[in-house]
């Protein structure tokens, strides 16, 4: 006699599925509160409520605090049990540091790049400093600081480190306030900068890795020196 022997069916797991499910929620509120901070929708100084946040966002509470605990690890907002939850400003060293690294890793960057870019890659260059021109008359800063941190960005990706692009990229999103800070209290500046971005990409071009160099350090020096004045900050 043959016995057949019923397998139990098994019911497909749903665990991956929820953890998918919960790990897209973390980085949809991750994303957008960052983007928040960014455009000054939240500013420095401001107290942010867990609950305020995840109805702001329509989800609950565990997605938002996952968000807010990545948030605090990069710099963005600080939590207390004193204080609560709030956004910070970047402090006179973190600064000071920031445009240090800026400065040794764009020098070096540019060095290595001066005289090999291709025709495309100085089109683009030259596309993007005809779209700053042009916030320059419209007074977009918004579009202006966008463009401006694009141009840096994109010497690094003509280097083609990734390691150098990371650290640029984090480094963007951690100035991005503070760069709107020089246009918008300086009204001439947004112009001299793009001149100034422009004689970066004539020696870029020409292959004048010293005046490239020179240039990166002057551009740089002057955004440090303002934001680092008290009265500025």
């Amino acid at each position: 006699m043959t016995l057949t022997v019923n397998s139990p069916t098994s019911k497909p797991s749903h665990n991956g599925t929820n953890a998918a499910a919960k790990s897209l929620l973390k980085d949809q509120a991750y994303v957008e509160l960052k983007r928040l901070i960014l455009d000054a929708t939240f500013s420095p100084g401001d107290f942010l409520s867990e609950r305020q946040l995840a109805e702001r966002l329509t989800m609950s509470k565990t997605p938002v605090k996952a968000a807010l605990q990545r948030l605090e690890s990069e710099g963005f907002i600080a939590v207390s049990p004193q204080q609560g939850i709030v956004v910070r400003d970047l402090t006179i060293h973190e600064i000071a540091d920031q445009f240090e690294i800026r400065l040794a890793l764009e020098s070096h960057v540019l060095r290595t790049v001066a005289g090999k870019l291709t025709d495309a890659e100085t089109k683009r260059l030259r596309e993007n400093l005809t779209a700053q021109r042009g916030m320059v008359t419209t007074h977009d800063y918004t579009r202006a600081v966008e463009l401006d941190a694009d141009f840096h960005m994109m010497i690094c990706e003509f280097h083609g480190n990734q390691e150098f692009i990371r650290v640029m990229s984090q480094l963007r999103e951690r100035m991005h306030r503070v760069i709107a800070r020089v246009f918008e209290q300086d009204t001439n500046r947004m112009a001299a900068s793009v001149e100034e971005h422009a004689a970066i990409a004539d020696a870029v071009v020409a292959g004048d890795a010293d005046l490239a160099a020179q240039c990166i350090k002057e551009h740089l020096d002057y955004g440090k020196q303002f934001l680092l004045t008290p009265r500025r900050r």
